[in-house]
């Protein structure tokens, strides 16, 4: 073992703060990686607050993670020391149940094994994500990234990028298609450049009147306003696919009624409350209202890949690890286009 710098919190109300650890030597499978950047993403507050009422103190959160390789087992074939990777919100699987024989290891039958709030099974304890300097994983859990791409906006996209990329691939979007994203936050932004460069009629809905300019310069043809009922009326059973990022309480009924007949409604924002799900929006125009979740290994890579050729990134705002808890309650005002991405140059030396 060897200690790491990292930030993390001991209970629901105390603030991220310095913290010492042990990560796992590399074994014959291992990647050691140093951590360059890492995303900040709103299931990290969630967490750390113990919003899901799930959380494993102490809790060190993040899961989009950009670094440099320095160290390699003896048996990896796929990565050498100085190659760029990334590493996002898994860190293993059964990878022998069906899910993961079929490349979705985020359904693990058994369970994945988060890259935080996880359990370490070689050392012991909970396992420490990306707000650090230094991770080790196996090498079937790390991401090739792209040299075309800014190191700082790829981040996110190891979480925001594959959670709006992997419904919107999973339901074929794509020309001749209408597709709604909801909500422009870390993840609707990434949504509506993907549904504009998978070739959708993209179309933002907004309760914010000051994000409109910013919808139209990522990709959406059209900004609804949520609020204004004579705009949602007139967008009525006209969409073939809405893309909900809303991770906030909010009324889904408004926007199952604007799906066709056999149009789909994915959910991939995370409300800390129940939504209210209207059965008969439902059943009379056999629209589906649906989950997802992250992206497998596979498609993770792809989304990587896609986004290097294509010059798609996430919009951010790099911060050092110090403004982290000054981040998480800008996150909670929707103060941040569109998503923090942390400098882990700056960490330091923990005391």
């Amino acid at each position: 073992m060897f200690t790491c710098t990292g930030y993390a919190t001991n209970s629901a109300k105390d603030p991220l703060a310095p913290f010492s650890f042990n990560r796992r030597d590399p074994g014959p499978t291992d990647v050691q990686i140093d951590i360059e950047f890492c995303g900040v993403c709103h299931s990290d507050l969630h967490q750390a607050r113990n919003e899901w009422r799930n959380t494993i103190y102490p809790c060190l959160p993040g899961h989009e993670i950009i670094g440099r390789v320095t160290k390699t087992g003896a048996a990896v074939a796929r990565f050498k020391v100085g190659d760029r990777v990334g590493v996002g919100c898994m860190v293993d699987s059964c990878r022998t149940c069906a899910s993961c024989v079929a490349g979705f290891e985020q359904y693990c039958e058994k369970g994945f094994n988060p890259t935080y709030n996880g359990q370490d099974k070689t050392i012991g304890g909970p396992t420490f994500g990306g707000y650090s300097n230094v991770i080790v994983v196996d090498e079937f859990f790390v991401l090739r990234v792209s040299d075309k791409l800014d190191p700082a906006a790829a981040a996110p996209l190891l979480c925001a990028g594959i959670t709006t990329y992997s419904p919107l691939r999973h339901w074929k979007v794509g020309p001749g298609q209408k597709v709604g994203v909801v909500g422009l936050g870390g993840l609707g932004h990434m949504g509506v450049k993907f549904a504009r460069a998978f070739g959708a009629h993209t179309v933002l809905f907004t309760t914010s009147p000051s994000k409109i300019a910013d919808g139209k310069r990522l990709g959406a043809h059209e900004v609804v306003l949520s609020k204004d009922e004579g705009q949602m009326a007139a967008q009525a059973d006209s969409f073939d696919f809405i893309l909900d990022a809303v991770a906030a309480d909010h009324d889904v009924s408004q926007y199952l009624g604007l799906l066709k007949r056999d149009g789909t409604l994915v959910q991939v924002g995370a409300p800390e409350k129940p939504l209210a799900v209207p059965v008969f929006s439902l059943i009379f125009k056999r629209r589906n209202f649906a989950g997802s979740l992250i992206g497998g290994i596979a498609e993770t890579q792809e989304m990587l890949d896609f986004c290097a050729d294509h010059g798609i990134a996430c919009d951010v705002e790099v911060i050092p690890i110090q403004k982290i808890n000054e981040a998480y309650e800008r996150m909670l005002r929707s103060d941040v286009r569109y998503r923090f991405s942390i400098d882990m140059s700056n960490l330091g030396a923990v005391a």
